[in-house]
């Protein structure tokens, strides 16, 4: 458990499109190639620490011929930002993929001195 004494707790969520395949022939769509899309996401202020970071998946649209596999993750996780990383593998086939993600952290307050 994380906890945060005597801190101000921020919160700052979104939705993002990751990707869309299905148009022009990607790799995800064709199942050739790359099997990893990133995002990098950009917090609206920066935290005072490294925040925790959930994300989920918003919408997936995926082809029905093959089985449905996906990882979903929040990597690189700094106070200013994080990379949402969507996979899959084998014969899965993904038009597009939207994702959501919420950030509880320690957040700046008018309370905050900076003595030195």
């Amino acid at each position: 458990m994380r906890k945060f004494p005597g801190a101000a707790l921020g919160v700052d969520q979104g939705t993002e499109d990751v990707f869309t395949d299905f148009e022009d022939g990607g790799d995800m769509w064709t199942g050739h190639g790359a099997r990893e899309r990133r995002k990098a996401v950009t917090f609206s202020e920066p935290f005072k620490s490294v925040p925790l970071v959930q994300v989920s998946l918003a919408l997936w649209d995926m082809d029905s011929q093959s089985n449905v596999r996906a990882d979903v993750a929040a990597e690189k996780v700094t106070p200013a930002g994080f990379e949402m990383v969507f996979r899959t593998w084998a014969d899965t086939r993904v038009a597009r993929v939207r994702m959501s993600w919420i950030a509880f952290g320690e957040a700046s307050s008018p309370d905050d001195w900076d003595l030195y």
